[in-house]
């Protein structure tokens, strides 16, 4: 089959084009895949390249238009258009709810007589200003609610997203539930060399939604004084900047470490490997896939309490959760966490327990069950 991917973003570390690249990695076995998206590196002010080929992968790239936030802009135009058309999709997985691209997949299915499936990517509990949230309201009231039914079948990446899907008038045989998954090596991959340091981990975009400041703060409340945060990850300029003034005002320039980051698989995982606690501090989260492959690898990790992280860890049996503005807590969690006690243990033997449904070998079936219904 042929097969077209539409996404906002196709490269640089972005959890939407994370599920996309491996999406389409693991469909490129079996068929032809062809990704559409801006030209835009998120959170950075680079330009990715207009043509790419990864593995089996061809990716085509536009000029977009931002129109506001981080990701809304206008980038499908009439030169995507036609090499869509031209590509001739057996079917369309179009990624991120409330994004003009997603609704232009609905027209090019019409055009194509492809099969139309939407992504939502979780966008249902994002913080938001006064006047996005506005903007958001009417977008489901007058245009989700007439459109969203329109696609075959409406995929969900967490179960905590599905009531918001009744909300906005989707029957229920049109929603598949099927989430992020990480490749399979996150599993399987053994490093006997790589030592555990006394060191708590955060890996990912270093952007304000990941609420970082708090998992600084919260450095000198700490018990162990020797334990150290590495933060790794590409960053945005100015709340990188924030993040160093917390530090040189907090006088925890021993204590944090900023790594640039990490694209290579099996050196992600390595650095993974390398740490005693994991932590994402994020102030709402879709489905947080450095959580999960954290959790593959056997670490302890504490989260926030939001929904996307709450449907992955229960509180004190596969991880801990934390009150999201709180470095007290936090700092109280990772006292916990660094307890050489049965309870830890037993967390550590949970957490890769409950994340083995989300290896893309076991995914993958489910979309190509998509596919061929």
């Amino acid at each position: 089959m042929k097969i077209l991917e539409l996404t906002n973003f196709s490269a640089g570390i972005c959890g939407v084009w994370q599920r996309v690249k491996q999406e389409s990695e693991m469909l490129s076995k079996n068929h032809e895949v062809l990704v559409l998206s801006s030209n835009i590196i998120k959170g950075t002010e680079n330009i990715a390249p207009e043509k790419e080929i990864i593995g089996k992968i061809k990716i085509s790239r536009f000029p977009a238009k931002k129109l506001g936030g981080e990701s809304f802009m206008k980038w499908l135009g009439k030169d995507a258009e036609k090499i869509a058309i031209e590509f001739k999709p057996d079917a369309i997985f179009a990624h991120s709810y409330r994004h003009l691209h997603t609704l232009k997949a609905l027209k090019l299915a019409q055009k194509t007589g492809a099969k139309c499936f939407l992504i939502t990517h979780a966008p249902f509990e994002r913080k938001r200003g006064i006047i996005q949230n506005s903007i958001v309201y009417l977008y489901d009231l007058l245009v989700g609610k007439r459109t969203i039914n329109k696609f075959d079948r409406i995929i969900a990446i967490t179960k905590w997203e599905i009531p918001y899907f009744k909300k906005l008038g989707i029957s229920k045989e049109k929603i598949a539930y099927i989430p992020n998954g990480i490749p399979d090596e996150f599993f399987r991959q053994k490093n006997p060399k790589i030592k555990e340091e006394n060191k708590i981990l955060f890996l990912g975009r270093i952007a304000p939604i990941k609420n970082i400041e708090i998992l600084i703060k919260s450095a000198s409340l700490i018990k162990d004084k020797k334990i150290f945060i590495e933060i790794v990850g590409p960053v945005e300029k100015e709340y990188f900047e924030k993040l160093e003034k917390i530090v040189k005002e907090f006088n925890l320039e021993k204590k944090i470490v900023f790594s640039p980051p990490v694209y290579n698989l099996a050196e992600k995982i390595k650095k993974i490997d390398s740490c005693k606690i994991f932590v994402l501090p994020s102030i709402s989260e879709g489905m947080p896939q450095s959580l999960i492959e954290a959790m593959a690898r056997g670490k302890i990790v504490i989260a926030s309490r939001n929904s996307g992280n709450a449907d992955l860890i229960q509180d004190s049996k596969n991880g801990y959760l934390f009150n999201t503005l709180n470095e007290k807590d936090l700092a109280d969690k990772i006292n916990l966490a660094s307890e050489n006690n049965k309870e830890n243990k037993k967390i550590k033997e949970n957490t890769e327990k409950s994340v083995k449904e989300f290896a893309w070998s076991r995914i993958i079936r489910e979309i190509e069950k998509l596919l061929t219904n």
